[in-house]
């Protein structure tokens, strides 16, 4: 049987692995079968067949038939699919349960004692890093943007507002709370909404003929991006982060001017 490739790995997306997409996509074009003819057919070593065949019924794809010699019946597609999703919200629901209760466990604070003394012995050069992916990047500034003390300074493009107010507002809300300075600035033309949703949460003001867009917090570390977003696609945008006081501190003071002006 050919089947391909590309098919086979939208199967992931069920949580299967090659050997047992290729027995189950077998088996559904039989509906019922032995392991043996599922291995001739779908190229999987026999010595692994049976294997996989119990992990795929563990799973709810398939069902042993009762008999000799054993052979295995497929569960309909739609019916597996919402099987699959039942388990992921369970384990989904479980997981999020041992998160929540390790936030106040001596765990974490063992976890967070060790680091602590970690940063320590790290050399302040090496305290910078490179994303590639704007999901990866926009981890990072909620991290900055949660731990800031003092200040947050957000240049934004016209296509990043929204996208930065969408993910930041909450965390800005609670930073201000805290006593953080708030200041952003984006370029003329932003959405009305978007504006005026920053300018509850810190000091706005609008720009022209700037096209940088960076993160600054607390005068001492600075996420930069490197990238136009406006022209590449949300998986190739990069940015560098560097924490490094003096730098940054004399970064901010070029902002500073900018902004009074």
């Amino acid at each position: 049987m050919i089947v391909q490739k590309d098919f086979l790995n939208k199967l992931k997306d069920f949580g299967l692995n090659s050997y047992e997409s290729k027995l189950w996509v077998a088996l559904l074009s039989r509906g019922v079968s032995t392991a043996g003819e599922l291995s001739d057919i779908s190229n999987v070593p026999r010595s692994r067949a049976y294997d996989v065949l119990e992990s795929l019924e563990k799973k709810g794809f398939i069902i042993v038939k009762v008999g000799k010699p054993i052979k295995y019946l497929a569960v309909p597609p739609a019916e597996v699919v919402e099987r699959v999703q039942k388990k992921v919200l369970v384990e989904a629901e479980l997981q999020t349960k041992v998160l929540s209760e390790l936030k106040d466990s001596d765990i974490l604070s063992e976890l967070n004692t060790l680091h602590v003394e970690g940063v320590k012995l790290v050399d302040p050069t090496d305290r910078s890093g490179a994303f590639r992916g704007r999901d990866k990047t926009h981890e990072h500034i909620v991290s900055m943007v949660k731990n800031a003390k003092s200040s947050i300074t957000l240049l934004l493009s016209k296509q990043g507002a929204e996208r930065k107010y969408n993910l930041l507002a909450s965390h800005l809300r609670k930073a201000v709370k805290r006593g953080v300075n708030v200041k952003v600035a984006v370029p003329i033309g932003t959405h009305k909404d978007i504006v005026e949703g920053f300018s509850e949460v810190g000091k706005v003001q609008t720009h022209k003929n700037i096209n940088a867009r960076f993160c600054l917090v607390d005068n001492s570390e600075i996420l930069l991006f490197l990238t136009d977003d406006n022209k590449v696609h949300k998986s190739y945008d990069c940015a560098v982060w560097v924490e490094a006081p003096h730098f940054v501190n004399y970064f901010a003071g070029l902002f500073e001017n900018e902004w009074k002006k």
